[in-house]
C-alpha cells in the first residue's frame, strides 16, 4: 500500500474526492479542510493500492493538482485493516508487478543528475578498481562494483526512451558523458603517481590475473549485461532495491573503465582497447535490456488495468 497526501485548491476539492472515493484502490480517505498553508488549500488523504497508484495520480494531475496544490505519495510497510485488504483485492493486476510511473519517473530523474556527488563517487569506485588491478584483487573489484552509481543514469535513460522523456535521456547520457572522463582522468593521475613512487611495475599486469576477465570481451559480456539490466529495471519498479546490490557485483563497467587507465598508462593497449569495449558493451546491454522489460510491464500493466472495472460505480 501507498499513502497518497494531496494538497487542493478548495474550489477542486470536490473533485479530488470523488476520484478517490470512486476509485476500487483507494481506502481511507481524510479529508482535512484549510490544513494546508503554502500552497494554501484543504488536505485531502488516502492509502491506495500499488496497482492502482498510477491511474490514480493521472486522475489527478488531469485536474492540474500538480501545479495548483501538490501530490506526495509515501510507502505503507504495514497496513491493518479490512478496507486495506480489500482494495488491494479490488485492485487491478498484482502489487508487485505495479509500475507507479510518476515515482519511476522521479527516483530516476533524480539519479541521473551529473552532480558533484555522482562523480564523487563513480572516481572513488574507478580507483578501488584500479587497485584491484594492480593488486589482482577480485574482492576490491567487487567493492568497485558496489560503490559504482552508474546504473542510475542507465536507467534514467531507459526510462527516458520508453516514456519519450527526451530531457531525461539527455540529462542522464550527460552525467555518463562527464562523470566517466573525469573519473579516469583522476584515476589516470593516480595511477601514474602509483607508477612513479613504484608502487606497481609491468608486471602487475601481464601473466595471468584473476581479473583478466575484465578486458577479455566474448559472447557472455553481453548477456551478462542484458540480465543485469534485466534485474535492476525489475528492482527498480517492483521496489525490491536489495536486488540492485547483485545488479552492480555482475556488472564489469567501473572496473573496466579501471582497468582500460591502468592498462593505458602501462602502454598494454590491446588490454586498453578490450576493456573499453567491455565497457560500451555492459553500457549498451544494460540500458537495452532495462528499456525492454519497463515496456513489457508498461504493456502488462494496460492489460491488467483493462481487466477489471477500476470504479466502485
Amino acid at each position: 500500500m501507498l499513502h497518497l497526501r494531496a494538497v487542493s485548491p478548495p474550489d477542486k476539492t470536490d473533485r479530488v474526492l470523488e476520484v478517490l472515493s470512486d476509485h476500487r484502490g483507494a481506502t481511507h480517505l481524510v479529508l482535512i479542510k484549510d490544513a494546508a498553508i503554502d500552497p494554501a488549500g484543504d488536505v485531502v488523504e488516502a492509502d491506495i493500492a500499488r496497482e492502482s497508484a498510477d491511474e490514480i495520480i493521472d486522475a489527478l494531475c488531469v485536474l492540474d493538482l500538480d501545479h495548483s496544490g501538490g501530490i506526495t505519495l509515501e510507502v505503507i510497510d504495514t497496513a491493518l485493516s479490512d478496507a486495506a485488504d480489500r482494495a488491494e483485492e479490488e485492485a487491478p493486476g498484482e502489487g508487485a508487478d505495479a509500475v507507479v510511473w510518476q515515482e519511476l519517473l522521479a527516483r530516476t530523474g533524480e539519479e541521473s543528475r551529473p552532480n558533484a556527488t555522482f562523480i564523487s563517487f563513480l572516481t572513488i569506485a574507478c580507483l578501488l578498481a584500479a587497485v584491484g588491478v594492480v593488486t589482482d584483487s577480485s574482492v576490491t573489484i567487487v567493492g568497485a562494483m558496489v560503490v559504482g552509481p552508474e546504473f542510475g543514469p542507465l536507467a534514467a535513460i531507459a526510462v527516458g526512451l520508453v516514456l519519450r522523456r527526451w530531457d531525461l535521456v539527455r540529462r542522464a547520457a550527460a552525467a555518463l558523458a562527464v562523470g566517466f572522463p573525469v573519473a579516469m582522468l583522476i584515476t589516470l593521475g593516480g595511477t601514474v603517481l602509483g607508477e612513479a613512487t613504484g608502487l606497481f611495475d609491468r608486471a602487475a599486469l601481464l601473466g595471468d590475473h584473476e581479473v583478466d576477465f575484465i578486458y577479455q570481451v566474448g559472447p557472455y559480456s553481453l548477456i551478462v549485461a542484458l540480465l543485469a539490466g534485466a534485474a535492476g529495471m525489475l528492482s527498480l519498479t517492483s521496489a525490491k532495491s536489495a536486488a540492485l546490490v547483485g545488479v552492480f557485483i555482475s556488472v564489469t563497467t567501473v572496473p573496466a573503465a579501471g582497468y582500460a587507465v591502468v592498462a593505458a598508462v602501462l602502454n598494454e593497449w590491446g588490454r586498453c582497447i578490450g576493456s573499453v569495449v567491455q565497457l560500451v558493451i555492459n553500457l549498451v546491454g544494460i540500458v537495452v535490456a532495462a528499456a525492454v522489460v519497463l515496456m513489457l510491464r508498461r504493456r502488462g500493466q494496460r492489460k491488467a488495468s483493462t481487466e477489471r472495472p477500476l470504479s466502485r460505480g
